[in-house]
């Protein structure tokens, strides 16, 4: 897929660190901590396309994963790079792999985060136009007081 200063993004499957991806999104991100090992092992299992950002030792170092339905739309999750290595581009890369060089590059891309919207608008990501609309479920949902 690429390299970029002594990283690799690639997307086979078969390479994603299951324990490395655990290791982040079950202590360190924000997001889908309701999740457990298992559930991460199945939707990475069941994800359209993964691309994993690894050092040129081979250790896994950060990871995207896309939801699709092949022909027009793809959903963008789980995207991280672990803090040692930020500040090198490498998640403007993993974001450039999955949507730009990838099977989906025309579709209509979507994500929901509370961080890196700077990173996300260079892809062209915005708030959403009058077409679109969300029922959230109930681990989006604020809870309650």
């Amino acid at each position: 897929m690429g390299e970029t200063d002594g990283y690799v993004f690639d997307d086979d499957p078969t390479r994603v660190d299951l324990e490395a991806l655990w290791q982040f999104l079950g202590s360190s991100a924000y997001w889908g901590r309701w999740r457990g090992r298992e559930d991460v092992e199945k939707q990475v299992l069941s994800s359209w396309r993964v691309v994993g950002c690894y050092t040129d030792q081979g250790a896994m170092v950060g990871f995207a994963r896309a939801l699709s339905d092949g022909c027009a739309l793809a959903y963008l999750a789980d995207l991280y790079i672990l803090p040692a290595h930020r500040g090198r581009g490498l998640g403007r890369r993993l974001v450039d792999v999955m949507i730009e060089q990838g099977p989906g590059q025309g579709f209509r891309w979507m994500l929901h985060t509370a961080d890196a919207h700077e990173l996300y608008r260079r892809f062209g990501f915005a708030k959403p136009d009058d077409t679109f609309m969300e029922r959230p479920g109930e681990h989006s949902r604020p809870a309650a007081t």
